[in-house]
């Protein structure tokens, strides 16, 4: 029997893998101007700055595309250890306001500090992100009963809410609504190398420290006793989980911008397939993750070329309704 699931988890490991590759090179492949396999395979692997299809490949679409393949994983591995470390199923970056808070610095670096290098950017999101995080906890804590997941998703609703009109305002008042409107919708178009020599290593790194909790993790969605007398460190596991989401959030957002529904939906697929160990699950959502952010963005350059739609908003046509859903849920299991 524990072979059967350790080669169906192989297999669907195996396709996913296969189905990001296949995405990649299509979305590469794919835009204003079509380009063949061919011209693909020897743009990556044979680049030559005098062919003009070459330098559309290596300026602009291998960093976007790489762009939404890392930041998908970020953010899908962000919203599954919200939902294992706080037990809640609606928990996402984007829904419990993190990336309200990470946007939120990001608006106060463009209107004070405009000469901020990338990593001093993303440092800069990583103490919104963290910030928001902590204001969230402690108004989702602060009623009778303590933290439950209802009152968590309010606390975010209601945070977020107030870093967005924030943001809105400064854009308004230092006439950052043109640099700012990027943060706000999200995308990867703006992603370079340079972003990308940052990023990288970091995300990859933060998701294997991630995989390596997934054990503890899968022991807290027994419940903090059950975890406990299982030899789990609750609250160390409960704050490292968290710092780990944070730092995923606020790269994302650093580069991406504040995309939202990444982390609700992908999570809930990859326990589909991988049921409850969260060392299958981290890294089956980190590879949806991106293969959804990579359609995402292709769709948002395909609906109506030349011009872009948000890429943002074409995964909240998948992540809304399944919001509504889980919310739905939710109420009547209480």
């Amino acid at each position: 029997m524990t072979g059967n699931k350790t080669w169906k988890t192989t297999i669907w490991f195996a396709a996913a893998f296969a189905a990001l590759l296949m995405s990649i090179f299509w979305a590469i492949s794919s835009g204003a101007k079509e380009l063949s396999l061919a011209t693909v395979w020897s743009a990556v692997f044979h680049y030559d700055p005098a062919l003009t299809a070459h330098q559309i490949m290596h300026e602009y679409r291998i960093p976007r595309v790489l762009g939404a393949v890392i930041t998908g994983m970020a953010f899908a591995v962000a919203g599954a250890l919200m939902q294992g470390v706080t037990r809640n199923p609606m928990a996402d970056a984007g829904i419990l306001g993190v990336n309200a808070g990470a946007a939120f610095v990001v608006a106060l670096c463009f209107a004070f500090l405009p000469g901020l290098t990338y990593t001093q950017l993303m440092l800069m999101s990583f103490m919104g992100a963290a910030l928001s995080t902590l204001l969230i906890v402690l108004l989702g804590s602060a009623t009778q009963g303590g933290l439950h997941s209802i009152r968590l998703t309010i606390a975010g609703a209601v945070v977020a809410a107030i870093l967005h009109s924030f943001s809105s305002g400064i854009a308004i008042y230092y006439d950052l609504s043109q640099d700012l409107a990027f943060w706000y919708a999200g995308g990867v178009a703006g992603v370079k190398w340079e972003h990308l020599k940052v990023l990288a290593p970091l995300v990859f790194l933060v998701i294997a420290w991630a995989t390596t909790m997934g054990r503890s993790i899968s022991f807290l969605s027994l419940g903090d006793e059950t975890a406990a007398s299982l030899g789990i460190h609750t609250g160390t596991i409960k704050v490292l989980g968290m710092a780990a989401a944070v730092i995923l959030a606020g790269a994302s957002v650093s580069a991406a911008g504040s995309i939202g529904f990444v982390g609700l939906v992908v999570p809930h697929i990859a326990r589909r397939f991988m049921g409850v160990d969260y060392r299958k699950i981290i890294p089956f959502s980190a590879l949806l993750g991106a293969i959804l952010l990579v359609w995402a963005d292709f769709a948002s350059r395909m609906v109506n070329p030349p011009r872009e739609f948000a890429i943002g908003a074409m995964v909240a046509l998948v992540g809304v309704p399944f919001f509504l859903y889980l919310a739905r849920k939710e109420r009547r299991e209480l």
